[in-house]
């Protein structure tokens, strides 16, 4: 009995590390009921929201978009009132959409080729600060992952002008008056003469050429959790002790602990990506730890009050496997450490994330 209760109190200040564990936070961007599929949000500014709205509306996985207001300092403007420029609103859609079928990246990749990100002082025929285009970030990954596709467009030399599009904090919201909703399906004719002469598909089609008919994000690949008997069968007994009985492998006797190689690690389960080595480092923990993802959206974090503690789980959305946990003493400057155990994880090189169908990733290696 003393080894056993000796052997637990190793365990748990290990796993625990120094410092309690973050606590869990409400996601401005995202709602989500347990075990049910999740919604998440994005906001755009792309100009006139009609257009704004119907681009998104027509993407895989976007669940809905509504016409609104937001950025500014005036409560529940009125069209009219933001029309005049005096409020500081924008023009914008509030996107809803299934992260299991669309990336939040995906979608901001999309938003590039829907606008003129070189143009400060409105979009196409519209003019006035509240028809600048803007991404309004909903939480810190979305921030990051805007900035870095932004980044991405200025050095591609797709443009001669600096992009100037805006990334800024979300505050609220106000939709738009019902007439101005779907008005691309209400008033379809109308929608068509005043899209037409905006100059805004002539625009994109002389900036992206062939490619803008690529806009629209490709059908997302399905990850899907087999059932348990092929799971006994397929997995060996660590990697189903870890993933479904909610196991923890021994620390510094594990496949990637000490893992250099360049690549993403998937789901071991579902194959769904979750960590890219361009975010590993050297905890000294004898596990695998992360910065942070490489799809938030594939990540699910949830309280663990287990052993007596409360830490914060880490699970695959799609598979439900068990990770690991997450803890707030990472590297700056976020200072998070994703502590995962090799047993849920599959790496796979840089060299063969072509033929292993994640070739969209080779990007992040490009040049290294």
């Amino acid at each position: 009995m003393k080894i056993l209760l000796m052997l637990l109190i190793f365990i748990l200040s290990v796993m625990t590390g120094p410092g309690q564990a973050r606590a869990m936070q409400k996601e401005e961007g995202k709602t989500m009921a347990e075990g049910k599929a999740m919604t998440r949000i994005a906001t755009f500014a792309g100009g006139c929201f009609w257009c704004t709205e119907a681009d998104f509306e027509k993407v895989p996985g976007v669940l809905k978009a509504v016409s609104g207001y937001t950025g500014g300092h005036e409560e529940n403007p009125s069209y009219k009132e933001v029309s005049s420029g005096k409020t500081g609103h924008l023009e914008a859609a509030q996107v809803y959409y299934d992260p299991s079928k669309i990336t939040y990246q995906e979608l901001v990749d999309f938003f590039w080729r829907t606008i003129d990100p070189t143009d400060s002082g409105g979009q196409f025929v519209d003019r006035g600060p509240q028809y600048r285009s803007a991404i309004f970030y909903h939480d810190e990954a979305q921030k990051r992952l805007a900035e870095e596709s932004k980044e991405a467009l200025s050095k591609s030399g797709r443009f001669d002008k600096p992009i100037v599009t805006e990334i800024l904090p979300f505050n609220k919201f106000y939709e738009a008056e019902e007439y101005h909703q779907d008005y691309y399906k209400r008033h379809s004719l109308r929608y068509k003469y005043y899209r037409n002469g905006s100059g805004r598909d002539q625009f994109l089609k002389r900036v992206w050429g062939k490619e803008v008919k690529s806009a629209m994000p490709k059908k997302k690949r399905v990850y899907t959790k087999p059932d348990d008997a092929t799971l006994r069968k397929t997995l060996s007994r660590w990697q189903y002790e870890v993933t479904q009985k909610d196991g923890t492998e021994p620390a510094f006797q594990n496949q990637y602990w000490d893992n250099k190689s360049e690549g993403i690690y998937v789901d071991i389960v579902s194959g769904e990506p979750l960590f890219s080595s361009q975010d590993k480092f050297r905890s000294g923990t004898g596990w695998p730890s992360f910065t942070k993802p490489l799809e938030p959206d594939n990540i699910v974090e949830r309280e663990d009050r287990s052993f007596f503690m409360r830490r914060i789980e880490v699970r695959s959305r799609h598979a439900d496997s068990h990770l690991g946990h997450v803890f707030p003493d990472g590297p700056p400057p976020a200072g998070i450490r994703y502590c995962i155990n090799s047993a849920a994880l599959r790496f796979i090189p840089k060299e063969d994330l072509e033929k292993e169908g994640y070739g969209e990733y080779g990007k992040l290696f490009e040049g290294k």
